[in-house]
């Protein structure tokens, strides 16, 4: 029987980049959920076999402004709950830990561009281990604290929290690795506001993605990769 993934875009730019074809390798028909077009009901989120969500420039704490996102985090708490396999990046990772009763807040700086991370120890022995040295892509503004009964796998100076796992199949990435540098024109030009907001030329963020962007791509598709060995495996 094909196994299926469902993304949950909240703007599309950012989509499941490398990630598509990693999922369709290992026999995945993949679909999209568009959040606030598309609404969640009780099965939206249960029904596929893994669900990645992934991310926006909105806030968790924005449900006043955007209705819909009390939706999605319920619809994500009742994923977890049935400890089924599901990937949060950036705002989803937010989402996920607002689910698991997790605050999230701005943080005191806007993450925006390639940095390294630190792993933890249980990071380092995670799927993660590959990016102990290596520059990942951060594009965030808000942090959110770890959940209970969560592991946290790394950190920056500004970010406490930039990954958690509930399981082996529940993992949480504040950072971007499923992004293709080939298509990173996109994300500057979706989110020209926030950079002129922040002050950011994207000529540098241009220069950081020629000089990175090829290793980050390897490394991404290794982790992500394993990760997604890990799904498959559970499920088999």
């Amino acid at each position: 029987m094909t196994q299926t993934c469902l993304a949950v875009r909240h703007v599309a730019f950012e989509d499941l980049g490398l990630l598509r074809p990693l999922l369709t390798g290992r026999g995945y028909e993949v679909g999209y959920h568009d959040a606030g077009i598309e609404r969640f009901d009780a099965q939206t989120l249960l029904a596929p076999d893994l669900v990645v969500v992934l991310g926006g420039p909105i806030g968790v704490y924005e449900t006043e402004a955007y209705p819909f996102i009390a939706d999605e985090v319920a619809a994500i708490a009742a994923r977890l709950e049935a400890n089924k396999p599901i990937l949060g990046i950036c705002l989803g990772a937010q989402i996920m830990a607002a689910a698991l009763g997790g605050a999230v807040a701005p943080g005191a700086v806007k993450e925006i561009g390639w940095a390294p991370l630190t792993l933890t120890e249980a990071g380092a022995l995670s799927v993660l281990a590959p990016l102990r040295t290596s520059p990942v892509l951060h594009w965030h503004g808000d942090n959110c604290a770890l959940p209970a009964r969560c592991e946290r796998l790394a950190f920056t100076a500004h970010c406490p929290v930039q990954a958690f796992a509930r399981t082996p199949v529940q993992l949480a990435l504040q950072f971007h690795l499923e992004t293709e540098p080939a298509r990173f024109e996109s994300w500057l030009v979706g989110h020209t506001a926030e950079l002129s907001k922040a002050g950011i030329d994207p000529r540098e963020l241009r220069a950081q993605a020629h000089a990175f962007g090829p290793t980050a791509r390897e490394l991404g598709r290794k982790v992500l990769a394993a990760w997604l060995d890990i799904v498959v495996g559970k499920a088999a």
